[in-house]
């Protein structure tokens, strides 16, 4: 049965498909091909979700080799969600994305774009599903590598410097997992994820595998751009091509994200890295940090893109935050806001890869008017930029409602006033676009004319799921909270 080979056939599909890009010449075979293998991996991940809602536990066995000795992909809720997260961002991205990758990208260049493109999004796949510590590493790498041809693919040519950047910082992230890997087989003799689980606590008093920890920590707070290793986001999100910038922001930082619950709350185990660790106000302070600075940051910024790429180092800390509770809300918010974060960046960078479609550029100064030139376009990033302010009926709203309870049930009042001042700081950062592109005077010389439909409808399909997961919260939230109870071992 296929239905049996699910896990190995979500990585193995895009895995082959992106080398054979390279012999497909035509366009538009080449964005159909890529789009049918993301459909079929979010079909894919829909599926193993089902399997997995109720708390089963798939193992998967590679090669025939029974775990821990052979290579195990082991799905559980917690990484259904997510790959359902990474499958369907791809799928919509590219779905809308077609003219704006052929503007921005050079014909000859296109095959390599996609072939690329399907190796980043194999590699976050590969991430998620591995139950291998030393694939996790190994995946990294081919999403990392296939993410410094992306950016570098942008026709500004501090796209080169952006991905260079990016490049160092990476490799330098990745290093220290692999150190911190390496300390934990050092120490257990395995690197399975399920027997790592069980073999460390049984170390737990080794200096070995404490520094593990704070290698691993390290490493992966620079992949998700975790306040204060985020320096490589803003000019590889401003600088890459707009499709790119719409895919990586709503699947890498999350898969990052994934990684660090993983290793918290299943193979470390929560009384580890809470207890022997003062990790709760490591990740309090850190998140503050993000939320606050960040924002201020987006506040001052002339580019929009590079407005939304602090956005987001501003909303990863919220996402921090949440996991800092250690509680069931305080977790439900952060997984809500890894779904609904991801929807809205996905969101706003579509609608800028229309405005940079038509604009060639999107710097504040040349948006003036935007919202009678492009009223469809402008009029996704107001609802997108509500979003992320948290208005009612937006998914955003319902991020910040658990947030702000699970600070309640905690008793940290005043981190319920950060969270509100830090949607205040959005706020003036979302109405400075809606001055500029309601209620400035734009060039008379500039004609009306919007985006091409394809471009259109795929950012609004994007923006109607920010509003529709906004209202009905029954899946989000269900998967969220049912998730967050496995994670703690809390019975529902």
């Amino acid at each position: 049965m296929i239905s049996s080979h699910l896990p190995v056939l979500q990585v193995v599909v895009p895995l082959l498909a992106a080398p054979l890009c390279v012999l497909l010449k035509r366009p538009a075979v080449l964005w159909a091909f890529s789009l049918i293998v993301s459909i079929l991996s979010a079909v894919m991940a829909y599926l193993l979700l089902q399997q997995t809602a109720d708390g089963n536990i798939i193992s998967y066995a590679m090669g025939g080799w029974a775990a821990p000795w052979g290579i195990e992909y082991r799905v559980d809720t917690l990484n259904a969600y997510v790959l359902l997260i990474v499958a369907s961002i791809s799928s919509l991205v590219l779905l809308g994305g077609r003219k704006s990758i052929e503007k921005e990208i050079e014909t000859a260049r296109l095959s390599h774009f996609y072939t690329a493109y399907l190796l980043c999004f194999a590699g976050l796949l590969g991430i998620t599903i591995t139950g291998d510590a030393f694939n996790v590493f190994v995946f990294l790498e081919i999403s990392s590598i296939a993410s410094y041809a992306l950016i570098s693919l942008g026709r500004d040519r501090r796209a080169l410097t952006a991905a260079y950047q990016y490049l160092i910082m990476g490799t330098i992230g990745a290093t220290f997992i692999l150190i911190g890997i390496g300390m934990m087989y050092m120490v257990t003799g395995t690197l399975n994820m399920h027997d790592l689980a069980q073999r460390l606590p049984e170390v737990s008093n080794s200096r070995t595998l404490m520094t593990s920890f704070a290698f691993l920590f390290v490493g992966v707070s620079l992949k998700l751009a975790l306040f204060p290793l985020h320096l490589w986001l803003p000019n590889a999100y401003t600088y890459a091509p707009s499709i790119v910038s719409a895919f990586l922001a709503g699947t890498a930082t999350k898969v990052a994200v994934y990684v660090l619950m993983r290793f918290i709350f299943t193979v470390y185990g929560i009384e580890y890295a809470f207890t022997a660790l003062p990790l709760s106000a490591i990740l309090m302070l850190l998140a503050i940090a993000a939320i606050m600075l960040a924002s201020m940051s987006a506040v001052y910024e002339d580019n929009i893109k590079r407005l939304f790429a602090y956005s987001s180092v501003a909303q990863l800390g919220y996402m921090v935050l949440g996991i800092s509770f250690l509680s069931v809300a305080g977790l439900t918010s952060s997984l809500l806001h890894l779904f609904n974060h991801a929807l809205m960046k996905a969101a706003l960078f579509m609608a800028l890869a229309c405005v940079m479609y038509q604009q060639g550029n999107v710097l504040m100064g040349n948006i003036k008017g935007l919202g009678k030139r492009m009223p469809w376009t402008f009029g996704a990033i107001v609802i997108g930029g509500l979003s992320l302010v948290g208005v009612p009926l937006t998914v955003g709203f319902i991020s910040k409602w658990y947030l702000i309870l699970a600070a309640i049930e905690a008793g940290h009042m005043l981190l319920v006033a950060i969270v509100l001042v830090g949607s205040l700081i959005a706020l003036v950062y979302v109405w400075k676009l809606v001055e500029q592109g309601y209620f400035q005077e734009g060039d008379e010389k500039i004609t009306k004319q919007e985006a091409p439909m394809s471009l259109l409808l795929g950012t609004w399909f994007l923006v109607l799921a920010n509003i529709y997961f906004g209202i009905d919260t029954s899946l989000t939230v269900g998967v969220a909270e049912s998730t967050a109870q496995q994670l703690l071992g809390v019975s529902p």
